[in-house]
């Protein structure tokens, strides 16, 4: 076991990733050009045991508790959101296996535990066909983060058995039978490499190697441990805005650091309301949002652990709490960037980035609060749940 992984007098696994964390800060530069994390960051998380949180110990995983994992993504994205916001999602995928038939995950793992997934789940460019065994995939899909580090891939498409009948899976896809298209040019969250995977001919996926969102839903696995007994979606929605919430703490660190550096009078800044108001609205932005967080896996794991369903109408108030992250640590990176001085409208002052970073995070379907709110409202006027993916 790696040195990074600690235990405590219970014997359970907690995960410590501050011996990376100074590489990712040297590195962030380099990704943001590359657009793409660079390996030495990739190895210093794997060092930690970053990538195996969710991975059951039967495949040489932690099974780490959530609150675990996403205060070591915070940690992360203090340091650098891209490369919290890419290793989350490329991490979050072995929790998704751990789900699917065992068959799945042995063929996997077999090649160690720190084997690397990525994926996209926007089954709009997948063409599937249902054949013996399994079926035929292939298609385009974008937005696959960390893709050039990983050696398979988690792709959605929609299977349309019977005019009535069209329903979603997940199909997971070993490197050799997909390309990774280089389209990543974007003004934010560089460091992610999201590129487009591809499949020109129709490549065959067996049954086992793919998972029915309904079973996703309905909180279905194979593993002993209770905590596979929280939802899937609860789970990914967090990995693609609980960074923002560490990439916000950073840009109020840089301010505060820079507001005390720009005068010999470090206290100048403390005597305006405008500013002093700003730096107090942005802090409890951030400390609320990460409070509700930890509360929304803390009820989680006393129901799972209770051997009991989290009631339906908290899977939707919590996916639309999910959905509001970015919405308010854009806010909380606004008010202070919109008074954080002349430096920071040239390339590369580190508060722009994390101000191009958090509103490009904005742009993923799952940070856009708007649906998710109709459907919360109509839940506690008596509805049923319209959504699958809570």
């Amino acid at each position: 076991m790696s040195q990074a992984i600690k235990k405590d007098d219970s014997a359970h696994d907690l995960l410590d990733v501050s011996s990376a964390l100074d590489i990712v800060s040297k590195y962030a530069a380099q990704g943001r050009e590359d657009r793409q994390i660079p390996k030495p960051v990739i190895e210093a998380l794997k060092e930690t045991g970053y990538f195996r949180s969710f991975l059951p110990k039967q495949y040489g995983g932690l099974e780490l508790s959530p609150q675990e994992f996403f205060q070591a993504s915070i940690d992360i994205a203090s340091r650098d959101m891209g490369t919290a916001w890419a290793t989350g999602i490329i991490a979050v995928h072995a929790y998704q296996l751990s789900l699917m038939n065992p068959k799945a995950a042995q063929e996997v793992y077999s090649a160690g535990p720190d084997t690397l997934i990525c994926s996209s789940y926007n089954p709009a460019g997948a063409k599937v066909e249902t054949v013996d065994g399994g079926f035929k995939l292939s298609g385009r899909w974008a937005w696959s983060s960390g893709s050039g580090h990983c050696s398979w891939a988690l792709l959605g498409g929609l299977i349309f058995d019977q005019p009535d009948n069209i329903h979603y899976r997940t199909f997971l896809v070993p490197v050799a039978d997909y390309a990774i298209e280089d389209t990543w040019n974007v003004m934010g969250l560089q460091a992610t490499g999201s590129n487009d995977v591809v499949i020109e001919d129709g490549m065959f996926v067996p049954e086992y190697r793919t998972h029915h969102q309904m079973d996703g839903f309905n909180c279905k696995h194979f593993q002993d441990n209770d905590m596979y007994s929280i939802p899937w979606a609860q789970l990914f929605i967090r990995v693609v805005c609980t960074p923002a919430i560490g990439a916000a703490k950073h840009a109020l660190k840089l301010f505060i650091e820079n507001s005390t550096a720009s005068s010999t009078d470090v206290t100048r800044l403390a005597g305006d309301p405008d500013v002093t108001r700003r730096v107090a609205e942005a802090s409890n932005l951030i400390d609320e949002t990460e409070a509700i967080m930890f509360r929304n896996f803390d009820r989680m794991m006393a129901h799972v652990n209770a051997g009991e369903e989290i009631p339906m109408a908290d899977r939707v108030k919590y996916r639309y709490q999910a959905s509001l992250v970015i919405e308010r640590m854009m806010e909380a990176v606004d008010l202070l960037f919109d008074v954080a001085g002349g430096r920071s409208v040239f390339n590369g002052a580190p508060i722009q980035d994390i101000w191009h970073d958090v509103h490009i995070a904005r742009a993923h379907v799952a940070n856009s609060p708007i649906s998710f709110a109709r459907n919360l409202g109509a839940v506690h006027l008596g509805a049923d749940s319209t959504y699958v993916f809570v």
